[in-house]
C-alpha cells in the first residue's frame, strides 16, 4: 500500500492503549471510551486484520432503491455546502456496502481510494474493525471515531461519524450516512452534521414513501394519539407496536396477535373479534382496515380479564363433546366441529377449507363415526386423479358403495376432470338415497385460469366450514401433543416437560396439525421413553416466523439455532462459529424469529 499522510505526534494516549489491545495487554478504560473498547473485542473475535485492509467488493452494488432516491439530492446540497473543505459524504447500506461517495478534495478522495471507502467495498465491522460506518450499524445509534480508535492501521489518519438511517414507518435500519475528514481536521460538530443528514434523508424517505404505506403510518399515529391501550399496525411488509403492547405482552402474545391480526385483515375484516392468546389471556381486537392498504389495518387490543365464576348454585352449562379421535376445547375449534356435525345431520353437502394440515378429513371422519359408526364411508383423495380408473373409482362409490363420501384435496384438479367430477356429483345429488358428500378445499390454493370450473362444482356444496389454522387455537397443544404422542405409539411412556411445551406454545406451525406430529415423530425416533426436554426439540421449535421457510431457509435457520445452542446463547460466538456478522446473526435471528436459548 501506498504510504499514508504522517499521523501527528501527538503522544495520543490512545494510540499506546491500541498498540497495547493488539499485543493481548489490558488497555486502560479511563484512557479508551467504553464503545471502542467494545468494538476492538468484537473486530479481535472476529479476526480482523489490524495491519491491512481486505474488503469484499461488489462489481455492480444495487442503487437504484428508494434509499438513494430519497438520500441524494439530501447528499448534494450538503457537498454543495462544504465546497473547499476535506470532507467525503458517505452512503452506505444496512450492511455497510457504500453506495455513494461524495469526496470534496483531490487528496482526501485519493486516500480514500487507496484504503477502499468507495462504492461497491463494505465497511461493515466484520470486515475492518472498529469505524464509523460499520460500528454505527452494529451498535444501532450515531457513532464517531477519531483516529487510534480505529482498528486497522491505515485509517488513523481519519476521523468519521456515522450514523444509521431508519426507515420513518418501518423503524428498520436501511442504511447509513458517514462523514470522513482526515484526522487532524476534524471538529465537533462532525457527528452533530451527520445526525442532521441523516434525519434530513430519514424526512425525505418519509416524503417519498408510497401512498399506501403513508396512509396506514397516519391512521396507527392516529388510533395511538386517541388511545391509551394496546395498538398496532399490520399489512404485507410493515407492522408496528406501541411501547405498550411491547411492554405488556409475551413475545408469543405479540407473535400471535400479528398473525390474527394479519389474517383478519387480508380477509377483509373489519369490527371486534376475540382470540385465544397462548398464554391463556383472551384478547379482544378492534379491526380497523385502511382504505388503499393491501390488506392492512390498524388493530386495538383489549386483553379480557378471567370471566368471574359461577355461585355454586347456577348449574354449569353442558360442555359440548369431543368428536371421537380429536381433541381441542377452544371456541374456534368446537365451532368449526359443530358447523360439521350439523351439516352432516341435515345432509348438507359442505365444502371444507383451511390451511393444509389443520385437520379437514379428520373432522369429517370424525362427525361420521359419531353419527354412523357402522356406515360406509369412503375417501378419495384428488391428487391421486392420474391413477388409472380413478374417475371410476369416485363414480362406483358415490352412486352405488358408500353412505358418506370425502373428496380431498379438490381444489388440485384441473378444469376437464373438475368438469367431471361436478358430473359424477351431480348425478349423485339426484338419487333418491343420495349419500353425503363433503369436499375439502386449501385456502393456500391459487384458482387460477379452472376458477370457474371450481365454482361451478362447489355450487352443488351449499355450505362452507372454514378449520381454524393451528396458530389461532394455540392453547389446544397441550391436549394435542400427548394426544399425538400416544397415536405415535408413546402414550404415557414419553411425556413433554412444562419447558418444553412452553416452546412449543410459541411457535406459530405454518404446517399446522401435520407439522406438529411430524416433529413429534422426529423427537421420538431419538428420544422413545422418559420426558421430551428443550434439547431434544428440532431447531423449528424455536422459531416464532408467521411463515413456512423454504428448504435453503430452514438450513440457515437450523445452522444459527444450532450455533445459538452451542454457544449457550452467546451470539457473538455463535456468529464466529458461522462465518457471519454480528450484525448479520441478530437481522437473522428477527427475520426468522428464533427464540434465542437463554
Amino acid at each position: 500500500m501506498r504510504p499514508r499522510p504522517p499521523i501527528p505526534a501527538d503522544g495520543d494516549s490512545v494510540a499506546v492503549n491500541r498498540e497495547r489491545f493488539l499485543t493481548a495487554e489490558p488497555a486502560d478504560p479511563g484512557e479508551v471510551r467504553d464503545t471502542i473498547l467494545a468494538s476492538w473485542s468484537r473486530s479481535r473475535e472476529m479476526n480482523v486484520a489490524a495491519d491491512r485492509i481486505e474488503l469484499p467488493y461488489i462489481r455492480d452494488p444495487e442503487v437504484d432503491t428508494p434509499l438513494t432516491h430519497s438520500a441524494e439530492p439530501v447528499l448534494r446540497t450538503l457537498r454543495d455546502q462544504l465546497e473547499g473543505q476535506q470532507v467525503s459524504i458517505v452512503l452506505t447500506d444496512s450492511r455497510g456496502l457504500v453506495l455513494v461517495r461524495l469526496t470534496a478534495g483531490n487528496e482526501l478522495e485519493r486516500y480514500l481510494d487507496r484504503v477502499m471507502l468507495a462504492p461497491g467495498f463494505s465497511y461493515a465491522e466484520e470486515f475492518v474493525g472498529t469505524n464509523g460506518i460499520g460500528t454505527a450499524l452494529e451498535g444501532g445509534r450515531p457513532m464517531h471515531v477519531f483516529g487510534h480508535e480505529h482498528y486497522a492501521e491505515h485509517l488513523e489518519t481519519l476521523a468519521c461519524a456515522g450514523v444509521p438511517i431508519h426507515h420513518p414507518i418501518s423503524g428498520k435500519t436501511v442504511g447509513a450516512v458517514d462523514l470522513t475528514c482526515w484526522r487532524r481536521d476534524a471538529g465537533s460538530l462532525l457527528l452533530t452534521l451527520a445526525k442532521s443528514t441523516a434525519e434530513q434523508i430519514r424526512q425525505q424517505l418519509l416524503a417519498d414513501a408510497g401512498t399506501r404505506e403513508l396512509e396506514l403510518f397516519h391512521e396507527y399515529l392516529r388510533v395511538c394519539r386517541r388511545s391509551a391501550g394496546i395498538v398496532f399496525a399490520v399489512d404485507s411488509d410493515v407492522s408496528m407496536l406501541n411501547d405498550l403492547a411491547r411492554t405488556v405482552l409475551d413475545p408469543a402474545d405479540q407473535a400471535a396477535l400479528l398473525g390474527h391480526g394479519a389474517d383478519a385483515l387480508a380477509g377483509g375484516r373489519a369490527g371486534r373479534i376475540e382470540v385465544q392468546l397462548p398464554t391463556g389471556a383472551t384478547a379482544r381486537m378492534m379491526l380497523r382496515p385502511v382504505t388503499g392498504s393491501a390488506g392492512g389495518g390498524v388493530v386495538q387490543v383489549k386483553i379480557l380479564p378471567p370471566a368471574p365464576s359461577l355461585p355454586a348454585t347456577t348449574p354449569a352449562a353442558p360442555p359440548r363433546t369431543q368428536l371421537p379421535g380429536l381433541v381441542g376445547t377452544s371456541p374456534l375449534w368446537l365451532r368449526a366441529c359443530d358447523e360439521v356435525e350439523r351439516a352432516y345431520r341435515s345432509g348438507e353437502w359442505i365444502a371444507v377449507e383451511g390451511e393444509p394440515g389443520v385437520g379437514k378429513a379428520a373432522v369429517l371422519r370424525a362427525v361420521q363415526l359419531r353419527r354412523q359408526p357402522v356406515g360406509r364411508f369412503a375417501a378419495l383423495d384428488a391428487a391421486e386423479v392420474d391413477n388409472p380408473g380413478w374417475l371410476e373409482d369416485l363414480r362406483r362409490t358415490v352412486l352405488v358403495d358408500a353412505d358418506s363420501v370425502v373428496l380431498r384435496h379438490a381444489d388440485t384438479l384441473d378444469g376437464p376432470r373438475l368438469r367431471a367430477v361436478a358430473a359424477i356429483l351431480q348425478e349423485a345429488s339426484r338419487l333418491p338415497n343420495r349419500p353425503w358428500v363433503a369436499v375439502t378445499v386449501d385456502t393456500a390454493a391459487q384458482p387460477g385460469p379452472r376458477g370457474r370450473e371450481m365454482t361451478k362444482l362447489l355450487r352443488l356444496f351449499p355450505g362452507t366450514v372454514a378449520i381454524p389454522p393451528l396458530r389461532h387455537h394455540i392453547e389446544d397443544l397441550q391436549r394435542l401433543i400427548p394426544f399425538l404422542l400416544a397415536r405415535l405409539g408413546h402414550g404415557g411412556s414419553l411425556t413433554c416437560s412444562p419447558e418444553a411445551m412452553q416452546l412449543l406454545m410459541r411457535a406459530s406451525w405454518p404446517g399446522n396439525v401435520e407439522q406438529v406430529l411430524g416433529l413429534l415423530r422426529g423427537v421420538a425416533q431419538r428420544r422413545r421413553t422418559g420426558v421430551i426436554r428443550p434439547d431434544d426439540l428440532p431447531p423449528e421449535s424455536r422459531t416464532v416466523a408467521r411463515r413456512r421457510l423454504n428448504p435453503l431457509e430452514s438450513m440457515e435457520r437450523d445452522a444459527i439455532v444450532r450455533s445459538l445452542l452451542d454457544t449457550r446463547g452467546n451470539k457473538v460466538k455463535a456468529a464466529k462459529a458461522l462465518g457471519m456478522s454480528r450484525a448479520t446473526i441478530y437481522r437473522k435471528i428477527h427475520e426468522y424469529g428464533i427464540v434465542s436459548p437463554v
